[in-house]
């Protein structure tokens, strides 16, 4: 009787289940945690050790920072495997939790370097077994073919950039104002404390996720995937067909530009970050915003201009033109990508890039717009992009490829540290150029390529193919 209780949910009956969420307010949490270290690890890196950081040099700080968030996409497929094959999903998203609010009281207990580096140690592992699990827990409660899903996972990413909104302003308010202060003229900032924040963000949501799990998951998730019946052998020997190969290829081909594309955004807790530290002028009504505020835009925007995006592609299916294929849109991504940083070229030329001798600070207008240049950016690519590989990648390589592209977002997260590091030597306005220009190239060559591409999709035969698997 209680299993049949606990499977309940996934029976469609128009409402979602209770279950979707507790994973929502889990998810939230955890990106609570994430997004606010991200919104000012470089601050803490560089700040000197009497004011409460490191004292890193620019250079050494946007380096390690790539380096971290380069491995934060890189464990989840580790962390995924390793829970495939020997717990549940529910055992690896506590496991991953746990670690991630221990590595989160790490670095608020130990202010040196050694503490630094343990703390992000377990971050990253955490996170390897946190995120790919809580995505494809999601996905469990729905039966494959269940009408709901999508709007689920829609209702999840509401859940992320929730978290990710409200974690760079409370941790502004934490390091920058409650625990500030000045002492003979040297500014003593609360960074331990903004740590401390995100570590008690991990706790309650694991608090939460344990407590109510039995109750609104049943033993969904509990299971290792290896428990499962396997798939048929005879089909995983049947080798790639033609049309498998060059969607394959396509995966692959639009990795390569989604590597440019992460390496530009991923400015923003980087290069952007110090650029606003020094150079814009944050004053509003005689308040000295905090410079993790503006990693707040992006989440704003997202709660803001995705609904309106969707409702822009949806109109287009209706039309006689029918909407823009899966190549074009990420080619847009690339353009305004590029077009926010052109933004920036005049403010960059205005202000220089000396932080020792600023002459002048521009309006917080500049990073404003390309903020939200950006986040549409992101709007018109990476949803697209995550759905374009669970749709074409073959069965047997579904997760090799999803795991590849996972593997283009880590590279491009590294790179994008080393990127931003170049800007310490060479400056601002050379750095932004080039990606700006590179970006926005790039997307052109992709607009251009877009033809072949889609012959590589075989889109028509692919609706067969589902067409015959839903029969």
């Amino acid at each position: 009787m209680q299993a049949t209780i606990d499977n309940a949910p996934k029976q469609g009956n128009g409402k979602h289940p209770p279950g979707l969420f507790l994973l929502f307010i889990t998810e939230m949490w955890e990106r609570y945690s994430y997004y606010g270290i991200r919104s000012f690890l470089v601050l803490y890196l560089t700040a000197e050790l009497v004011s409460g950081g490191l004292g890193m040099s620019d250079s050494q700080a946007l380096v390690l920072y790539g380096n971290y968030i380069g491995l934060v996409y890189l464990t989840p497929m580790i962390g995924g495997w390793l829970t495939d094959k020997f717990m549940g999903l529910r055992t690896g998203i506590t496991i991953g939790g746990i670690t991630m609010a221990v590595g989160d009281f790490t670095l608020f207990l130990v202010q040196e370097q050694w503490g630094l580096y343990l703390g992000l140690l377990l971050l990253i592992i955490g996170n390897g077994f946190f995120k790919p699990n809580i995505s494809t827990l999601v996905g469990e409660l729905y039966d494959k073919n269940d009408s709901r899903k999508d709007s689920a996972f829609t209702i999840f990413y509401m859940g992320i950039n929730l978290g990710a909104f409200f974690s760079p302003l409370i941790a502004g308010l934490l390091y920058q104002d409650i625990f500030y202060s000045t002492v003979n003229g040297v500014e003593h900032f609360g960074f331990k404390f903004a740590f401390l924040a995100s570590s008690l963000g991990m706790i309650i949501g694991q608090v939460l996720f344990n407590a109510l799990s039995k109750k609104y998951l049943g033993d969904i998730g509990t299971k290792p995937a290896r428990t499962k019946a396997a798939p048929v052998k005879k089909e995983k020997a049947k080798p790639l067909t033609k049309q498998e190969k060059q969607r394959t290829l396509v995966i692959l081909i639009l990795a390569v530009f989604v590597i440019m594309f992460w390496v530009g955004f991923e400015q923003a807790g980087a290069s952007f970050t110090l650029y606003t530290r020094d150079f814009i002028d944050r004053t509003i009504f005689g308040y000295e915003v905090p410079v993790s505020w503006f990693q707040s835009l992006n989440p704003l925007f997202i709660l803001l201009f995705a609904p309106v995006v969707s409702a822009i592609w949806l109109k287009l299916t209706k039309t006689k033109r029918g909407d823009f294929s899966v190549p074009t849109k990420m080619a847009f991504g690339l353009i305004l990508l590029g077009l926010g940083f052109m933004v920036l070229i005049p403010a960059v030329m205005a202000t220089g890039s000396d932080p020792d001798n600023v002459t002048m600070k521009v309006s917080a207008g500049f990073m404003v717009i390309t903020y939200l240049l950006h986040t549409i950016g992101e709007l018109c690519l990476s949803p697209i992009g995550l759905s374009m590989v669970t749709k074409m990648s073959p069965v047997k390589f579904a997760s090799v490829l999803m795991g590849v592209w996972f593997l283009s977002n880590a590279a491009s997260n590294k790179l994008a540290g080393v990127v931003a590091s170049w800007t310490t030597e060479a400056g601002y306005l050379e750095i932004y150029v080039y990606i700006g220009l590179a970006a926005i190239i790039l997307g052109f060559i992709l607009l251009a390529l877009t033809k072949q591409i889609q012959k590589l999709m075989n889109l028509e035969e692919l609706e067969k193919e589902d067409q015959v698997k839903t029969a």
